[in-house]
Formats: structure tokens, C-alpha cells, sequence
């Protein structure tokens, strides 16, 4: 075997030939994570804590449009559906407004 150059040589196969659900998810990592923190925010709502379960979803949006903006495309994975100034914008927006309207409504 021959070494490499930076490290000695392997024969072993790449990551995702020989896990490739793992590799996926190492992929979508940024998805991944905004999808746990809405699903956090979901079962806030349905446990009858719909104001912070909103405020958590409404920063999962606004997390994805950080991520979509400081993180490289290739590094985006399905986070970048459209251009960078649309996604930011988009998601941004979308998560100030959550987060805006159910701090807005008064408690009864």
C-alpha cells in the first residue's frame, strides 16, 4: 500500500458506501437540527405551551436562515431551496413574525 498524502493509505470504502443513512444525516446536518428544534417547539404546543412552542418554532426559522447565511451552499444541503437573499429573507422574515405574533397576543 502506498501511502497518501496527509495520512497513511486505507482500504476501506468511503463514508457513504459504507453507512450511507449516517453520511445523509452528517450531510443535512443544518436541516436535521432545524427540524429537531421545530419538532421541540410542536410538542411545546401540543402540551398546551403554545406561546413559548411558537416562540421555539419561530426561532427555528430565524436558526435556518442563519445557517443559510453564514454557512457555505455545499454546506447548506436542502436548507438552500432558492437564491441566499431569498432563503435569509424568506425564513428570516417568517421567523421574526412567528416569534413577534405570539408574544404579541396578551395572556388570558
Amino acid at each position: 500500500m502506498s501511502p497518501r498524502a496527509g495520512g497513511p493509505a486505507t482500504d476501506r470504502p468511503p463514508l457513504y458506501l459504507r453507512r450511507p443513512l449516517l453520511a445523509g444525516f452528517l450531510r443535512q446536518w443544518p436541516l436535521l437540527l432545524v427540524i429537531v428544534v421545530a419538532g421541540v417547539g410542536m410538542l411545546l404546543v401540543a402540551g398546551d405551551r403554545w406561546r413559548q412552542g411558537l416562540v421555539v418554532m419561530g426561532l427555528a426559522l430565524v436558526t435556518a436562515a442563519a445557517l443559510r447565511l453564514l454557512l457555505p451552499l455545499r454546506r447548506t444541503g436542502f436548507l438552500a431551496v432558492r437564491s441566499l437573499r431569498v432563503d435569509v429573507a424568506l425564513t428570516g422574515t417568517a421567523g421574526v413574525a412567528l416569534v413577534a405574533m405570539a408574544l404579541s397576543i396578551p395572556p388570558s
